[in-house]
């Protein structure tokens, strides 16, 4: 399997994200995170306008866009691959324009009726993510009581976007799929999906894992019965980014880069040894 998995650094141009909510609202400062993180090792910068936390309300598109839109302009022009993180397809057309080169959608297409179409017409890799519901709503989603439990069922929704996206005119080589941890999802859930995540691979597209800082990392390390905080939570995620780059999955959205991508280093560079 290979190791050496995308590293998309989080670049969050939001006031309300669970990680860094507010840190990186004004375009200057995105952008210079945005440097940093290619600094650190970032393969692409995935910039997002709008909170998907649990219970986030939506931004109007006008607010979106202008969160992005200078965002993706600036860093695009300096050579960076870019992805949009948005469900909106307005969002994505306008980013596309603007250099982005990748649209990562955690709604899979479902919360905006044009994006496949819209999609389709652009050159863009389409990133497309296991999604029931949006984000002040999605908990209520979280029920996998059919066979097969969580894995399979996530499987099986991802091969109807997949087909879906096909029926847009998406080709397949530029398609990956992302099972969605915390998104509708319990704890177990998000373990059992990692636990088996060749039952998606066996779907035959890339696969985008983002694990980083979320809530279920904080309830495996909770202590007195306080989840560990968002900012405490990167080793694990260090050695989460290990076992799914032996995984060979395609790419790992990630907060912190450097910490990521020192540890893809040390497992390749053993990797190396051991095949002389």
């Amino acid at each position: 399997m290979p190791s050496t998995p995308l590293l998309m650094g989080v670049v969050n141009v939001t006031p309300d994200s669970f990680s860094d909510g507010g840190r990186w609202l004004r375009p200057d400062a995105a952008i210079a995170h945005g440097r940093e993180l290619l600094a650190d090792g970032a393969d692409i910068l995935d910039i997002g306008g709008e909170s998907t936390r649990p219970g986030a309300t939506r931004p109007l598109v006008e607010e979106e866009l202008g969160r992005v839109i200078p965002v993706i302009t600036e860093l695009a022009a300096g050579g960076a691959t870019v992805s949009v993180d948005t469900m909106r397809a307005e969002v994505a057309q306008a980013a596309v324009s603007a250099g982005a080169r990748i649209v990562n959608d955690v709604s899979g297409g479902l919360a905006d009726p044009a994006m496949l179409d819209t999609v389709a017409a652009t050159d863009a890799t389409y990133v497309a993510m296991h999604w029931r519901a949006h984000a002040d709503h999605m908990r209520d989603f979280a029920v996998y009581d059919g066979p097969g439990g969580v894995v399979a069922a996530v499987r099986d929704e991802l091969a109807q976007r997949v087909e879906a996206m096909r029926a847009a005119g998406i080709p397949d080589d530029r398609i990956v799929l992302d099972p969605g941890l915390g998104f509708a999802k319990r704890p177990e859930h998000n373990w059992q999906l990692l636990a088996d995540l060749g039952s998606l691979q066996a779907l035959g597209l890339p696969l985008l894992v983002g694990a980083s800082r979320k809530s279920f990392l904080g309830t495996l390390l909770a202590a007195g019965g306080h989840s560990r905080p968002v900012g405490e939570r990167e080793h694990a995620n260090t050695a989460l980014t290990v076992l799914l780059a032996q995984q060979g999955v395609w790419g790992l959205r990630v907060h912190d880069v450097r910490a990521a991508h020192d540890a893809v280093r040390v497992l390749t560079r053993l990797e190396q040894e051991e095949q002389g």
